[in-house]
C-alpha cells in the first residue's frame, strides 16, 4: 500500500480544523476557508474575502505552510477560491550510493490550486478544483495536475449536511524518472448532524471507498515479533471511517475532537499501549474580524504535531481601516 502513489503530501490536512476532525471531512459546514479548499463544494458567499494562513510543525523539522483565500462574484453567482500549500523538509545530507557525503540539498513539495462552486436549487452545492503540483528533491523533479470534484447537500432546518468528494484525479506531467506514477486518488462520503437542542454535532466520514481492504500486514514480521494480525471484516469496514465531535461553547468558541482508526491501525506498535494515537483535537476562537485556530494530532504515544491558523475577513478590515 505505502509507496504505491506519488505526491502523497496531498493527503495532509492544510487546515487546523480539518486536522482536529481527524484529517478527513467532507460535510462539516462552517465559515472556514481551510475546509473549503479541501472540499470545493463548501465554498459559499459567506466566505467572501476570507483569507487564511496556517502553519504546521511536523516531526524531524518538517514544516508546512498554507495560504488560502475566497472571493464571491455576485454577477456570476459563483464563489472562487485559491490556495498555496508548501511543504519544507529542511536541509538534508546528500550522499552517493556508498554513503560518501556530497553536501546538502533542500527537498520541497508544493501545490497551487484554484476552485469554483455554485448553488444548485435550494439545498445543493457543487464545486470543482484544479491543482498544479510540484516536487523537487535535488536533481529529481516532478510536476503534475489534478482535479477534485465535490458535491454538498445541506438541510438547515434539520441541521444536516452530506458531502461527496473525489480527490486527486490527475496525471503526472513529468516523472522523477522514466516511469509515471499514479496520484493518491481518494473517494470520500461524509455526513454531519448538529443536535437541535444541544451544543453538539457529529461527523462521520468514509474515505478511500474505491478500495475495500486498506490493511497492510507483514506476516513474517508479525510472527518474528509475536504480534497478532487479522484482516477481519470489522477492520476492513472501520478502517474507512473517521469520526468527529463538534462542541459549541457559545458563539465564539468551538471545539473539535477526531478519531482516525486507519491511522491508529497503521501506526500502532504491535500489541503495546499506544496512547492517543489516531486521536486529534483543537479549537476555533472567533472574534469580530478574525478567527484563531489550533489543533493537535497524535501519531504515536507521546508523539504529536501542532498546527496553528488564523483567518481574517479582508473586506471588514478595509472598512474598519485596519488594512
Amino acid at each position: 500500500m505505502g509507496g504505491a502513489t506519488t505526491y502523497n503530501f496531498l493527503k495532509l490536512p492544510a487546515s487546523p480544523l480539518l486536522t482536529a476532525t481527524g484529517g478527513v471531512n467532507t460535510s462539516f459546514i462552517i465559515d472556514d476557508v481551510g475546509l473549503a479548499i479541501n472540499n470545493p463544494a463548501l465554498l459559499s458567499e459567506n466566505l467572501h474575502s476570507q483569507v487564511g494562513l496556517s502553519f504546521n510543525s511536523f516531526f524531524a523539522g518538517v514544516k508546512s505552510y498554507n495560504l488560502a483565500g475566497v472571493y464571491h462574484h455576485r454577477k456570476y453567482k459563483t464563489t472562487f477560491g485559491g490556495s498555496l500549500f508548501y511543504l519544507d523538509y529542511g536541509n538534508t545530507r546528500q550522499t552517493d550510493a556508498v554513503g560518501n557525503e556530497e553536501g546538502e540539498f533542500r527537498p520541497r513539495d508544493f501545490v497551487f490550486q484554484i476552485s469554483a462552486a455554485r448553488q444548485y436549487l435550494e439545498k445543493w452545492r457543487y464545486g470543482i478544483q484544479a491543482k498544479f503540483i510540484q516536487s523537487n528533491y535535488s536533481q529529481y523533479n516532478s510536476s503534475g495536475i489534478a482535479f477534485d470534484f465535490g458535491l454538498l447537500y445541506s438541510d438547515t432546518g434539520r441541521q444536516l449536511s452530506l458531502g461527496v468528494l473525489a480527490k486527486n484525479m490527475g496525471y503526472q506531467i513529468s516523472a522523477f524518472d522514466d516511469y509515471r506514477e499514479d496520484l493518491p486518488f481518494d473517494l470520500q462520503i461524509g455526513v454531519t448532524k448538529k443536535l437541535i437542542k444541544a451544543p453538539l454535532g457529529f461527523s462521520l466520514t468514509a474515505n478511500q471507498l474505491h478500495r475495500w481492504d486498506l490493511s497492510y500486514s507483514d506476516t513474517l514480521f508479525n510472527r518474528e515479533n509475536g504480534f497478532s494480525s487479522n484482516n477481519k471484516v470489522f477492520n476492513n469496514i472501520f478502517n474507512h471511517i473517521v469520526l468527529a465531535t463538534h462542541i459549541y461553547l457559545g458563539s465564539h468558541l468551538q471545539l473539535a475532537i477526531g478519531y482516525n482508526r486507519l491511522r491508529r491501525e497503521e501506526l500502532n506498535l504491535g500489541n503495546s499501549g499506544n496512547g492517543l494515537n489516531g486521536f486529534s483535537g483543537g479549537f476555533t476562537a472567533r472574534f469580530q474580524k478574525l478567527q484563531v485556530q489550533y489543533s493537535r494530532a497524535y501519531f504515536q504515544r507521546s508523539h504529536a504535531y501542532n498546527q496553528f491558523g488564523i483567518n481574517i475577513y479582508v473586506d471588514k478590515m478595509i472598512r474598519e481601516k485596519i488594512l
